[in-house]
């Protein structure tokens, strides 16, 4: 009743008011644009000037909302819903009840992610401008040129001043960094992949190749020259293919698919831990890594023949052999092209290869170096071998875990794999202590000082982990160990301490997952919206996986932070997506895919999908604030150690949310 008498009222003093001397235009607009702190998404910002004595509504106002009407965009797409950035007035209507009112001056924005250079938002701004009772309703017709360089007024109209707004909560994570800082990154991986176990055995094979074309200088340096052209070539061209592909034929989803297959399926993680225990084995002494005498005979064969094909036959080795300490580099560059990057990645492969080339390549140039470099060797060359070979083991262990929590097999919980690495990193002690000798190692006759310093540094890190399995944190190796909640034994789980809070496990019940820290929440992003509404707070939403390695040192360094937990638990309902897991959905909750028609059945690529297209974001981790409604409150951020700047991040968007 109210309501309908609310319509008549006000149609009846607008009859009145039109009447009445006015101004043409109660609410006038102006726009500019912003960066909303994520790549190639900018908020269009209207300011409305209000005639002085007149008030209008917000965007949620039961009878008279202010409304962005048939929004579009060419050249983009909308991300989220219209938002408010200036506080209304809070006061009582003329019914008696609460009411919110904008005087002077009413702000509102709308993110555009652009798609090509530029982009137009169009579309009409509908406002209700009343004073004493009288209303009238105006529309404002806009066409905003999104125009990164610029900061734009509408298309046709005149550019009125406006009002610098603060600026969006900027996550560091997400700035665009120096490609230049990119190329650093990359050339010190490059230099240090020389030293991982499944390269540097790589060194004795090259040594022997090319110390057969020492006789002829000139054309030995030659080969030296493609060797490494051919290294780079095989690891850049591939990468660049594939990035090339997968866009012209199914954008960023496409790529986003395989590599989530490559990072979270048993596959190819079995296969990487079967790879790394045959090379730890290798180093043991158990045998030696050859190529068949066939190849080999063939590689010779095409070297007399056609020089060039035993030479890149000898870089395809290098490549294929090594693939399993350089997958994990290879892998980050690609996450960076399903960030929407497209020659950033390209580029830092080519400096990687570039670096990752050049050792082998000065040794092949000269090959005296080599002949050197192979009397050198003796002893401590096993001993590096056999270091190396325990390093393996350890590290292989990752693979096999990431395949064991995204397939919930139970295999390889918490306590299992610090037993396995004390174990591990002991007998590495001992060895180093000459206590323990393989069948190629020579008697150790007495310790020297840096084998000495490096058992003492083994053995510390191994009592660094002991305490480890009985629930301590273990912060620093937190990204490379299972979570916390797959140990059976803590001490003092139930006796309110500290580590009980860390340690207790909250489960889903449909789901069987956990969250970190003793942290209540939900595992799908229907049922946290829902509970959002009743408890009335925002929500927090971790888009995150079982093998990332970044989110579980965000939890661990981050989250467990006194601040920032007692945000988590108090200010907000936590939700945790998890892009990796591999449980099947009902029917029900299949998930299709608006664009290519495809349909997910698992639980971690229908959120990969969901994260994807809602906030586009496709790593891990990454972390969302959103209203009850769904719609985004501040910038998502990404991975970054900072507790203040986290801090300020939740603070943000709880800001946002009283509004």
């Amino acid at each position: 009743m109210k309501k309908f008498l609310t319509i008549i009222a006000s149609l009846a003093i607008c009859f009145a008011a039109f009447a009445q001397v006015a101004p043409a235009q109660l609410v006038t607009w102006s726009s500019h644009i912003e960066e909303a702190g994520e790549k190639d998404v900018y908020r269009v910002i209207f300011t409305g000037k209000i005639a002085e004595g007149y008030h209008t509504y917000t965007l949620t106002d039961e009878f008279s909302a202010t409304e962005v009407m048939d929004a579009a965009v060419e050249g983009g797409e909308l991300v989220g819903t219209p938002y408010e950035i200036s506080t209304p007035t809070e006061e009582t209507d003329e019914f008696g009840d609460p009411a919110k009112h904008y005087y002077n001056e009413i702000i509102i924005a709308q993110n555009v992610m652009l798609t090509s250079g530029k982009a137009a938002f169009t579309g009409t701004i509908f406002t209700n401008a009343c004073t004493g009772g009288a209303c009238k309703a105006e529309y404002y017709d806009f066409n905003v040129s999104v125009d990164p360089e610029f900061a734009v007024a509408p298309l046709g109209t005149e550019a009125e001043e406006t009002v610098a707004e603060e600026p969006a909560v900027e996550d560091p994570a997400k700035k665009k960094g120096s490609i230049w800082g990119l190329i650093l990154e990359a050339i010190l991986w490059g230099f240090a992949m020389l030293l991982t176990p499944c390269v540097f055995p790589m060194v004795p094979m090259t040594v022997s190749f090319f110390m057969k074309g020492s006789e002829n200088v000139a054309a030995g340096r030659f080969k030296a020259a493609m060797y490494g052209l051919f290294i780079v070539l095989l690891y850049t061209v591939p990468i660049s293919v594939i990035i090339m592909l997968t866009r012209i034929i199914g954008g960023d989803a496409v790529t986003a698919d395989i590599f989530n297959w490559l990072s979270t399926h048993w596959l190819p993680n079995i296969i990487f831990f079967i790879v790394f225990m045959i090379f730890a084995a290798s180093f043991f002494g158990a045998f030696e890594i050859t190529l068949p005498e066939s190849i080999v005979n063939k590689s010779d064969k095409n070297s007399d023949k056609k020089g060039l094909a035993g030479v890149f036959f000898m870089a395809l080795t290098l490549v294929l052999v090594s693939f399993s300490c350089t997958g994990p580099i290879v892998g980050s560059v690609l996450i960076k092209s399903t960030q929407g990057e497209f020659w950033e990645p390209m580029v830092t492969m080519l400096a990687f290869s570039v670096a990752f080339a050049l050792p082998f390549t000065v040794l092949a140039f000269f090959p005296s170096l080599l002949k050197k470099f192979k009397k050198s060797g003796g002893s401590w060359l096993n001993s590096v071998k056999v270091v190396l070979g325990f390093v393996e083991v350890a590290l292989g262990l990752k693979f096999l875990s990431v395949a064991d929590q995204t397939y919930h097999w139970g295999i390889l919980d918490r306590e299992v794999y610090l037993a396995i690495w004390i174990v591990v990193f002991t007998l590495l002690g001992l060895y180093l202590l000459g206590k323990i000798r393989f069948a190629h190692d020579e008697p150790l006759e007495y310790l020297k000082v840096p084998r000495l310093a490096l058992a003492i540094g083994v053995f510390s890190f191994v009592v660094y982990l002991i305490p480890g399995m009985w629930g301590a944190p273990l912060k620093a190796l937190s990204g490379y160990m299972p979570p916390i909640t797959t140990q059976d034994f803590v001490i003092g789980q139930n006796s309110g301490t500290a580590h009980a809070v860390e340690a207790a496990p909250v489960t889903d019940s449909e789901y069987g997952l956990h969250l970190p820290l003793g942290l209540q929440g939900y595992f799908d992003l229907d049922d946290a919206l829902e509970a959002a509404k009743k408890a009335g707070k925002p929500v927090f939403v971790d888009v995150t996986g079982h093998g990332c390695v970044n989110c579980r040192e965000m939890e661990s360094r981050v989250w467990s932070d006194p601040t920032v937990l007692g945000m988590l638990k108090n200010d907000f309902v936590v939700v945790a997506l998890y892009t990796d897991d591999k449980q099947k959905l009902d029917k029900e909750d299949y998930v299709t895919d608006a664009e290519t028609g495809k349909v997910y059945k698992d639980l971690g690529r229908a959120n990969s999908y969901l994260a994807r297209t809602k906030w586009n974001v496709n790593a891990q981790p990454n972390y969302v604030l959103l209203s009850p409604d769904g719609e985004m409150l501040v910038p998502v951020r990404g991975y970054d150690l900072s507790i203040d700047g986290f801090v300020d991040f939740l603070q943000s968007g709880l800001d946002a949310y009283q509004k």
